[in-house]
């Protein structure tokens, strides 16, 4: 492990996991990691506002998008030129739910780590930030009844669901057009979209099960966090019901 991430990702989220195991009821590990994660996003917040914020333009420019790849098919750069344009003039920032992505993948590794080791269960004093005490009583039962210390067949079946719940919520799929209008590059979008919808759930439940069921309990947590953002953006950001013009 490299000195900067043990220094800035590992230790931190150790010493927060033992903090919060120490003032929640019984100790419950599983209730310090949804904390945690709750804390997590909320930090990240300002990302993944815009990377909904993003989803949800895209989504309204897409007629326009596709005019213009109709209209610099045979043209590539052109194409490019233009698209970013339209971005530009609709703020649509199309790298963001990626930039968060990659953010978080560091911290789910040190989570990974700190109880891969089972170092929650065995605390490392020497570890630990000076106004961290350590924790009279620490339980791997979350609610006292899925384990968090080792794989859980039940949180990973609920990281999946919640994420599917998530993309099913946020990632729309294209409707397949029909006749010669239809292009590769619309067929690419839908795979995405669909992919996105059905595979990545999949993949989150392999993930937490192999992990731990702290990763699965990370996914869970992080994806219902996700969703609320989407259904609140949502609600904020109705489009206003157009004025009638006055008579002169």
């Amino acid at each position: 492990m490299s000195g900067l991430f043990h220094t800035f990702l590992y230790v931190p989220i150790y010493n927060l996991l033992v903090f919060l195991a120490d003032i929640v009821p019984g100790g419950d590990v599983g209730l310090a990691v949804v904390f945690a994660t709750v804390i997590v996003k909320v930090v990240l917040m300002p990302l993944s506002l815009r990377a909904v914020r993003t989803q949800r333009q895209m989504k309204l420019i897409e007629p326009q998008l596709k005019e213009l790849k109709e209209k610099y098919k045979n043209d590539r750069e052109r194409q490019a030129k233009e698209m970013m344009a339209l971005y530009r003039e609709h703020g649509v920032r199309p790298f963001a739910s990626i930039l968060g992505l990659i953010i978080q993948l560091p911290i789910i590794i040190a989570l990974y780590l700190v109880f891969s080791r089972a170092a929650i269960f065995n605390i490392d004093p020497t570890l630990l930030y000076s106004f961290v005490p350590v924790p009279t009583v620490i339980s791997p039962l979350f609610l006292g009844i899925f384990s968090v210390a080792g794989k859980s067949v039940a949180l990973a079946v609920l990281a999946a669901l919640a994420q599917f719940a998530l993309a099913y919520v946020s990632i729309p799929v294209p409707k397949a057009s029909t006749g010669e209008k239809r292009s590769a590059t619309e067929d690419f979008g839908r795979m995405m979209a669909v992919q996105a919808r059905y595979f990545l759930p999949l993949m989150i439940g392999v993930v937490g099960f192999v992990t731990s069921g702290a990763v699965a309990l990370y996914f869970i947590t992080a994806s219902l966090v996700g969703l609320l953002q989407e259904l609140v953006v949502r609600k904020m950001e109705r489009p206003a019901v157009p004025r009638p013009k006055q008579a002169l």
